[in-house]
């Protein structure tokens, strides 16, 4: 496999090998007891662009209560290969409280797949 550095431009990853693999990032949301809680009002939103995010993946993918697809290949090449910031919010449907992460997302033309920089996995309500 190869890979792009900053200074590559779009011409020199033609010679990137990939597979055929989706990639995606999940992010759970708990209550204190590390139950999963679907939320009301969630949203993944780029820093960088403003644009809301919406997983193609998530669309056919049966998670776990409280558990959200973030991000997929799909929306990579909107992604720089630094890392984009998102934004994830949602609200715990019984208490109305809203709690706010941020994660750290690379993608590009350069890059095969989304992948994870840094951040929280989930956001657990009080």
């Amino acid at each position: 496999m190869f890979s792009c550095n900053k200074e590559d431009t779009k011409s020199n990853c033609n010679s990137l090998v990939c597979d055929q693999s989706l990639a995606m990032i999940s992010f759970r949301f708990t209550d204190k007891d590390g139950n999963g809680l679907n939320v009301k009002n969630y949203s993944a939103i780029n820093q960088k662009t403003g644009d809301t995010i919406k997983s193609v993946a998530a669309i056919s993918i049966n998670v776990t209560r409280g558990t959200y697809i973030i991000i997929d290949d799909a929306y990579k090449n909107n992604l720089s290969s630094e890392g984009n910031d998102i934004k994830i919010s949602g609200t715990n449907e019984s208490t109305g409280q809203t709690k706010v992460a941020v994660i750290k997302v690379a993608g590009g033309s350069c890059n095969c797949h989304v992948s994870k920089l840094s951040g929280p996995d989930k956001i657990t309500f009080d």
